[in-house]
This record gives C-alpha cells, sequence and structure tokens, in this order.
C-alpha cells in the first residue's frame, strides 16, 4: 500500500477531468446526462458523509471529489443551458431506482451496508450516461473517465483496512471507468469504420 496522503493525487485527478468535463459542456462538445450528473453529485456527498462516519479517513477525500466534480458538471450544465441530455421513461426510471436505493442507505444504521447502497444508487444513475455512450460516444468526454478511474486506483492502493465501507467506492468507480473507457472508445471505432 502507498502512502494513503497519495488520496490527494486522486481528488485532483478527479476534480481535473470534472473541469475539463466542464469546459467541453461550455464548447459544445459533450452533453451531459442530467439524471446521471445531478445523482452523481449527491450519491458521493451523502456517501461521504456515511464514510466519515465509519471512520475510512482519507481514502474518503476521493469520494468527496467524486461528488464535487459532478456539481461542477451540472452547475455548467445548467447555468449555459446547453448540451444536455433528453430525458425518456428509462431515464426517469433509473433515477426512480437511484432515489430509492439512495432512501434504503439513508435508512441504514450500518455504515458498511450505506456505502453498499450508494453504489447501488450511483451504479443506476450510471445507466443512461452509459446507454447514451453507446448510442452517442462522441457525446461523452473520455479524458474524464480515464482521470477518475486512475483516482479511483490511486485511492485503492491507499487503503489499509479492506472492509466494504473502505474499498467498495473507489472499485465500483474504477469499474464504471473502465466500462465507460471501453465502451466510448470502442463504439467511436465501430461507428468510423461501420
Amino acid at each position: 500500500m502507498i502512502d494513503p496522503r497519495w488520496v490527494f493525487v486522486s481528488a485532483v485527478l478527479g476534480m481535473a477531468g470534472s473541469v475539463r468535463y466542464a469546459y467541453a459542456i461550455v464548447r459544445g462538445t459533450v452533453r451531459p446526462h442530467p439524471v446521471t450528473w445531478s445523482l452523481w453529485a449527491a450519491v458521493p456527498l451523502i456517501a461521504f458523509s456515511a464514510r466519515l462516519d465509519s471512520g475510512v479517513g482519507l481514502p474518503a477525500v476521493q469520494t468527496l471529489v467524486a461528488g464535487a466534480g459532478p456539481l461542477v458538471v451540472v452547475v455548467t450544465g445548467v447555468c449555459t443551458r446547453r448540451n444536455l441530455a433528453r430525458l425518456g421513461a428509462f431515464d426517469l426510471a433509473c433515477a426512480v431506482a437511484a432515489c430509492a436505493a439512495l432512501g434504503a442507505w439513508l435508512g441504514l444504521g450500518e455504515a458498511a451496508l450505506a456505502v453498499v447502497s450508494a453504489v447501488a444508487a450511483d451504479a443506476a444513475a450510471a445507466l443512461p450516461t452509459v446507454v447514451k455512450a453507446w448510442h452517442d460516444p462522441a457525446s461523452e468526454n473520455l479524458l474524464f473517465y480515464v482521470l477518475v478511474g486512475t483516482g479511483a486506483t490511486v485511492t485503492l492502493l491507499t487503503i489499509t483496512s479492506w472492509s466494504p465501507a473502505a474499498w467498495a467506492f473507489a472499485a465500483y468507480v474504477l469499474t464504471l471507468s473502465v466500462s465507460l473507457v471501453a465502451i466510448v472508445s470502442g463504439r467511436r471505432r465501430a461507428l468510423r469504420y461501420a
């Protein structure tokens, strides 16, 4: 394991990715999905407080930035009123599922179960962006997911206590980031040669 203070590198990578994504919104090169990004802001910020309650320590910084960065994206999207993806029934169903998982999480007294519920809520929130990335890979910014995935890897390397409360959220973020990089780059390649 590496020094726990490396988690600050993870935080910087995550925030840099979010600022880059926000800049891409202003330039008109990406379209954030409002359901995904709103819940990506809310869920980690709540998970951060749960992780603090469980005494996780410095690895919780990655979770804080995982919420603060998307909040920057949401505010940029709303303020510019540009390039927000449209909402459909599937998107709303994912939002309801994420909110239900979030509600279950908030009702749980145990920090480890709360973090697992937070991961489920965040994953439900991610589905609209995964679908959007499949259909319109040009609407996503690969660098964001590379930076966030790298930050999650750094966070995992700093963990000294392998309780689910310590590692579950960072492992989920890494898995999601790798998946989205694969989807976006693979679909861009497939569409280019189709």
